[in-house]
């Protein structure tokens, strides 16, 4: 497949990285020539010298063969051009975009807008990706999930997988993993893998629970927290939440929380303050600086569940948070767009590094699977990767297809934690029998497997 990226920045580079070590055609646009010279220096990709949304440039580019454009550039508005380009001049298949301003998604009130203005009789973009969005639905399912790391969606949010960090005193810690069904034995679940001093380990049942340990389990909605209890003290609900920050990302998580948590909203700038104050029902905006400790102490920090930092400044969202939680902020998370901070970050007091980077990948590669994928989660900073793939085709013509668990070839550490059949929620145990329509979903410690993966779940010529 050839992909054609636009924009070199954070997202743009982070998506070529990927993307690249996963043997795609990748070209890189931008008008930045140090930086497209590190990154082709660093990576087997081709780089174009230009601006972005110009014909000569996405010519020169190799637009007219390209088979996905994934426009990322800092500019909403030249993201938007360069698709328009690609469909009316290129007949480029499939078109990616990633658009921040909330003023083109919703209506002048905020609100959702009238008309689809994404699509082909307006703007021919063939997916929006707009990473405040995804970052808002990130922190609002870890708020209402205390003490998860991650919790992510699959079958249209049927079921979920969830990474928690156990700690010592928790009920399953110290515990060979087949004593979760006795403690927890009406929830359907399953360990699917942990991650150990950052190395993976595929769970068997007599697999012991360290303190430490990154254990990923995915169960249908309703049951995570009950499972979640298990690898941790049990912990209250999340009711106050403190906010570092009143733009994109912090007024759309206000919004989003305002009415099921007691919110307050930390803002520097008169402007963006005053804008929040205006959209905001019930929750409570503080002009003021987020790094000022007198200021996190009058406003009483200590008595957050959690105190989340989404500047646009990296260093101030790190700052914040360690503040925050030396103040006595109960959790504390923190938004940061340099992947070489994350490190940083997660080797701190603060409890979660929050990457938009990650969150936009994740929602592109669903795109350039080769088999039927119907939704991808990058993990681990990309090393691992959660996938739902669906089951097409027949006995003869599948893999897998009428096939039971133990008598496929999955390749060394991938694991099937659960398969959705008509809306229920199956676990995989090695005696299931999958059917056409099924959707697997599949944890894969090692990236390096997923090409693998794709040809299990693909389909031979005789399907069509």
């Amino acid at each position: 497949m050839k992909i054609l990226i636009l924009g070199a920045g954070q997202t743009g580079g982070s998506l070529a990285e990927h993307l690249a070590n996963e043997a795609f055609d990748i070209t890189l646009v931008d008008h930045h020539e140090q930086r497209l010279k590190e990154l082709k220096d660093r990576l087997d990709i081709q780089t174009v010298h230009g601006h972005a949304s110009r014909p000569d440039t996405l010519l020169a580019a190799g637009a007219d063969d390209a088979d996905m454009l994934l426009a990322v550039t800092n500019s909403d508005e030249v993201n938007m051009v360069a698709c328009q380009v690609c469909y009316s001049l290129f007949q480029t298949p499939m078109k990616v975009a990633r658009i921040r301003s909330n003023e083109y998604v919703t209506g002048p009130d905020g609100g959702d807008a009238d008309i689809e203005f994404f699509s082909r009789d307006h703007m021919p973009i063939d997916l929006l990706i707009n990473p405040e969005r995804v970052v808002m639905e990130q922190v609002k399912k870890l708020l209402q999930h205390p003490g998860a790391l991650q919790v992510l969606d699959f079958a249209d949010g049927l079921v979920q997988l969830v990474a928690v960090r156990a700690v010592e005193g928790g009920p399953l810690v110290g515990q060979q993993l087949r004593s979760l069904r006795a403690h927890v034995p009406n929830v359907n679940t399953k360990v699917v893998a942990i991650f150990r001093q950052g190395r993976p380990i595929i769970p068997e049942d007599d697999t012991m629970v360290e303190v430490d340990d990154e254990v990923f389990f995915i169960a249908p909605e309703r049951h995570t927290n009950a499972v979640l209890s298990e690898l941790r003290q049990v912990e209250r609900p999340n009711r106050r939440v403190m906010i570092a920050g009143g733009g994109n990302i912090g007024l759309l998580l206000a919004r989003a929380i305002d009415r099921d948590f007691r919110v307050k909203v930390v803002e520097y700038n008169p402007n963006q303050a005053e804008r929040a104050a205006e959209r905001l029902e019930n929750g409570i905006v503080i002009l003021g600086d987020a790094t000022d400790g007198d200021l996190l102490i009058s406003e009483n920090v200590d008595d957050s569940d959690v105190f989340c930092s989404v500047t646009n400044d990296d260093e101030v969202n790190i700052m914040s948070a360690l503040l925050a939680k030396r103040l006595g902020a109960r959790r504390v998370m923190a938004l940061t767009t340099k992947p070489a901070y994350v490190d940083l970050v997660e080797s701190s007091a603060i409890d979660i590094a929050i990457s938009p980077q990650m969150a936009t990948t994740s929602s592109i590669l669903s795109h350039v699977r080769h088999a039927d994928v119907a939704r991808v989660h990058s993990l681990r900073r990309g090393a691992a990767e959660a996938m739902e793939a669906v089951v097409n085709g027949d006995a003869r013509n599948s893999k897998v297809a009428e096939r039971r668990l133990d008598e496929i070839a999955l390749p060394n550490g991938v694991t099937v934690g659960a398969v959705v059949r008509d809306k229920k929620v199956i676990m995989g145990s090695g005696d299931l029998v999958l059917k056409t329509g099924d959707h697997v979903i599949l944890f894969v410690v090692d990236k390096s497997r997923i090409r693998a993966v794709e040809r299990l779940f693909q389909v031979g010529l005789g399907f069509f």
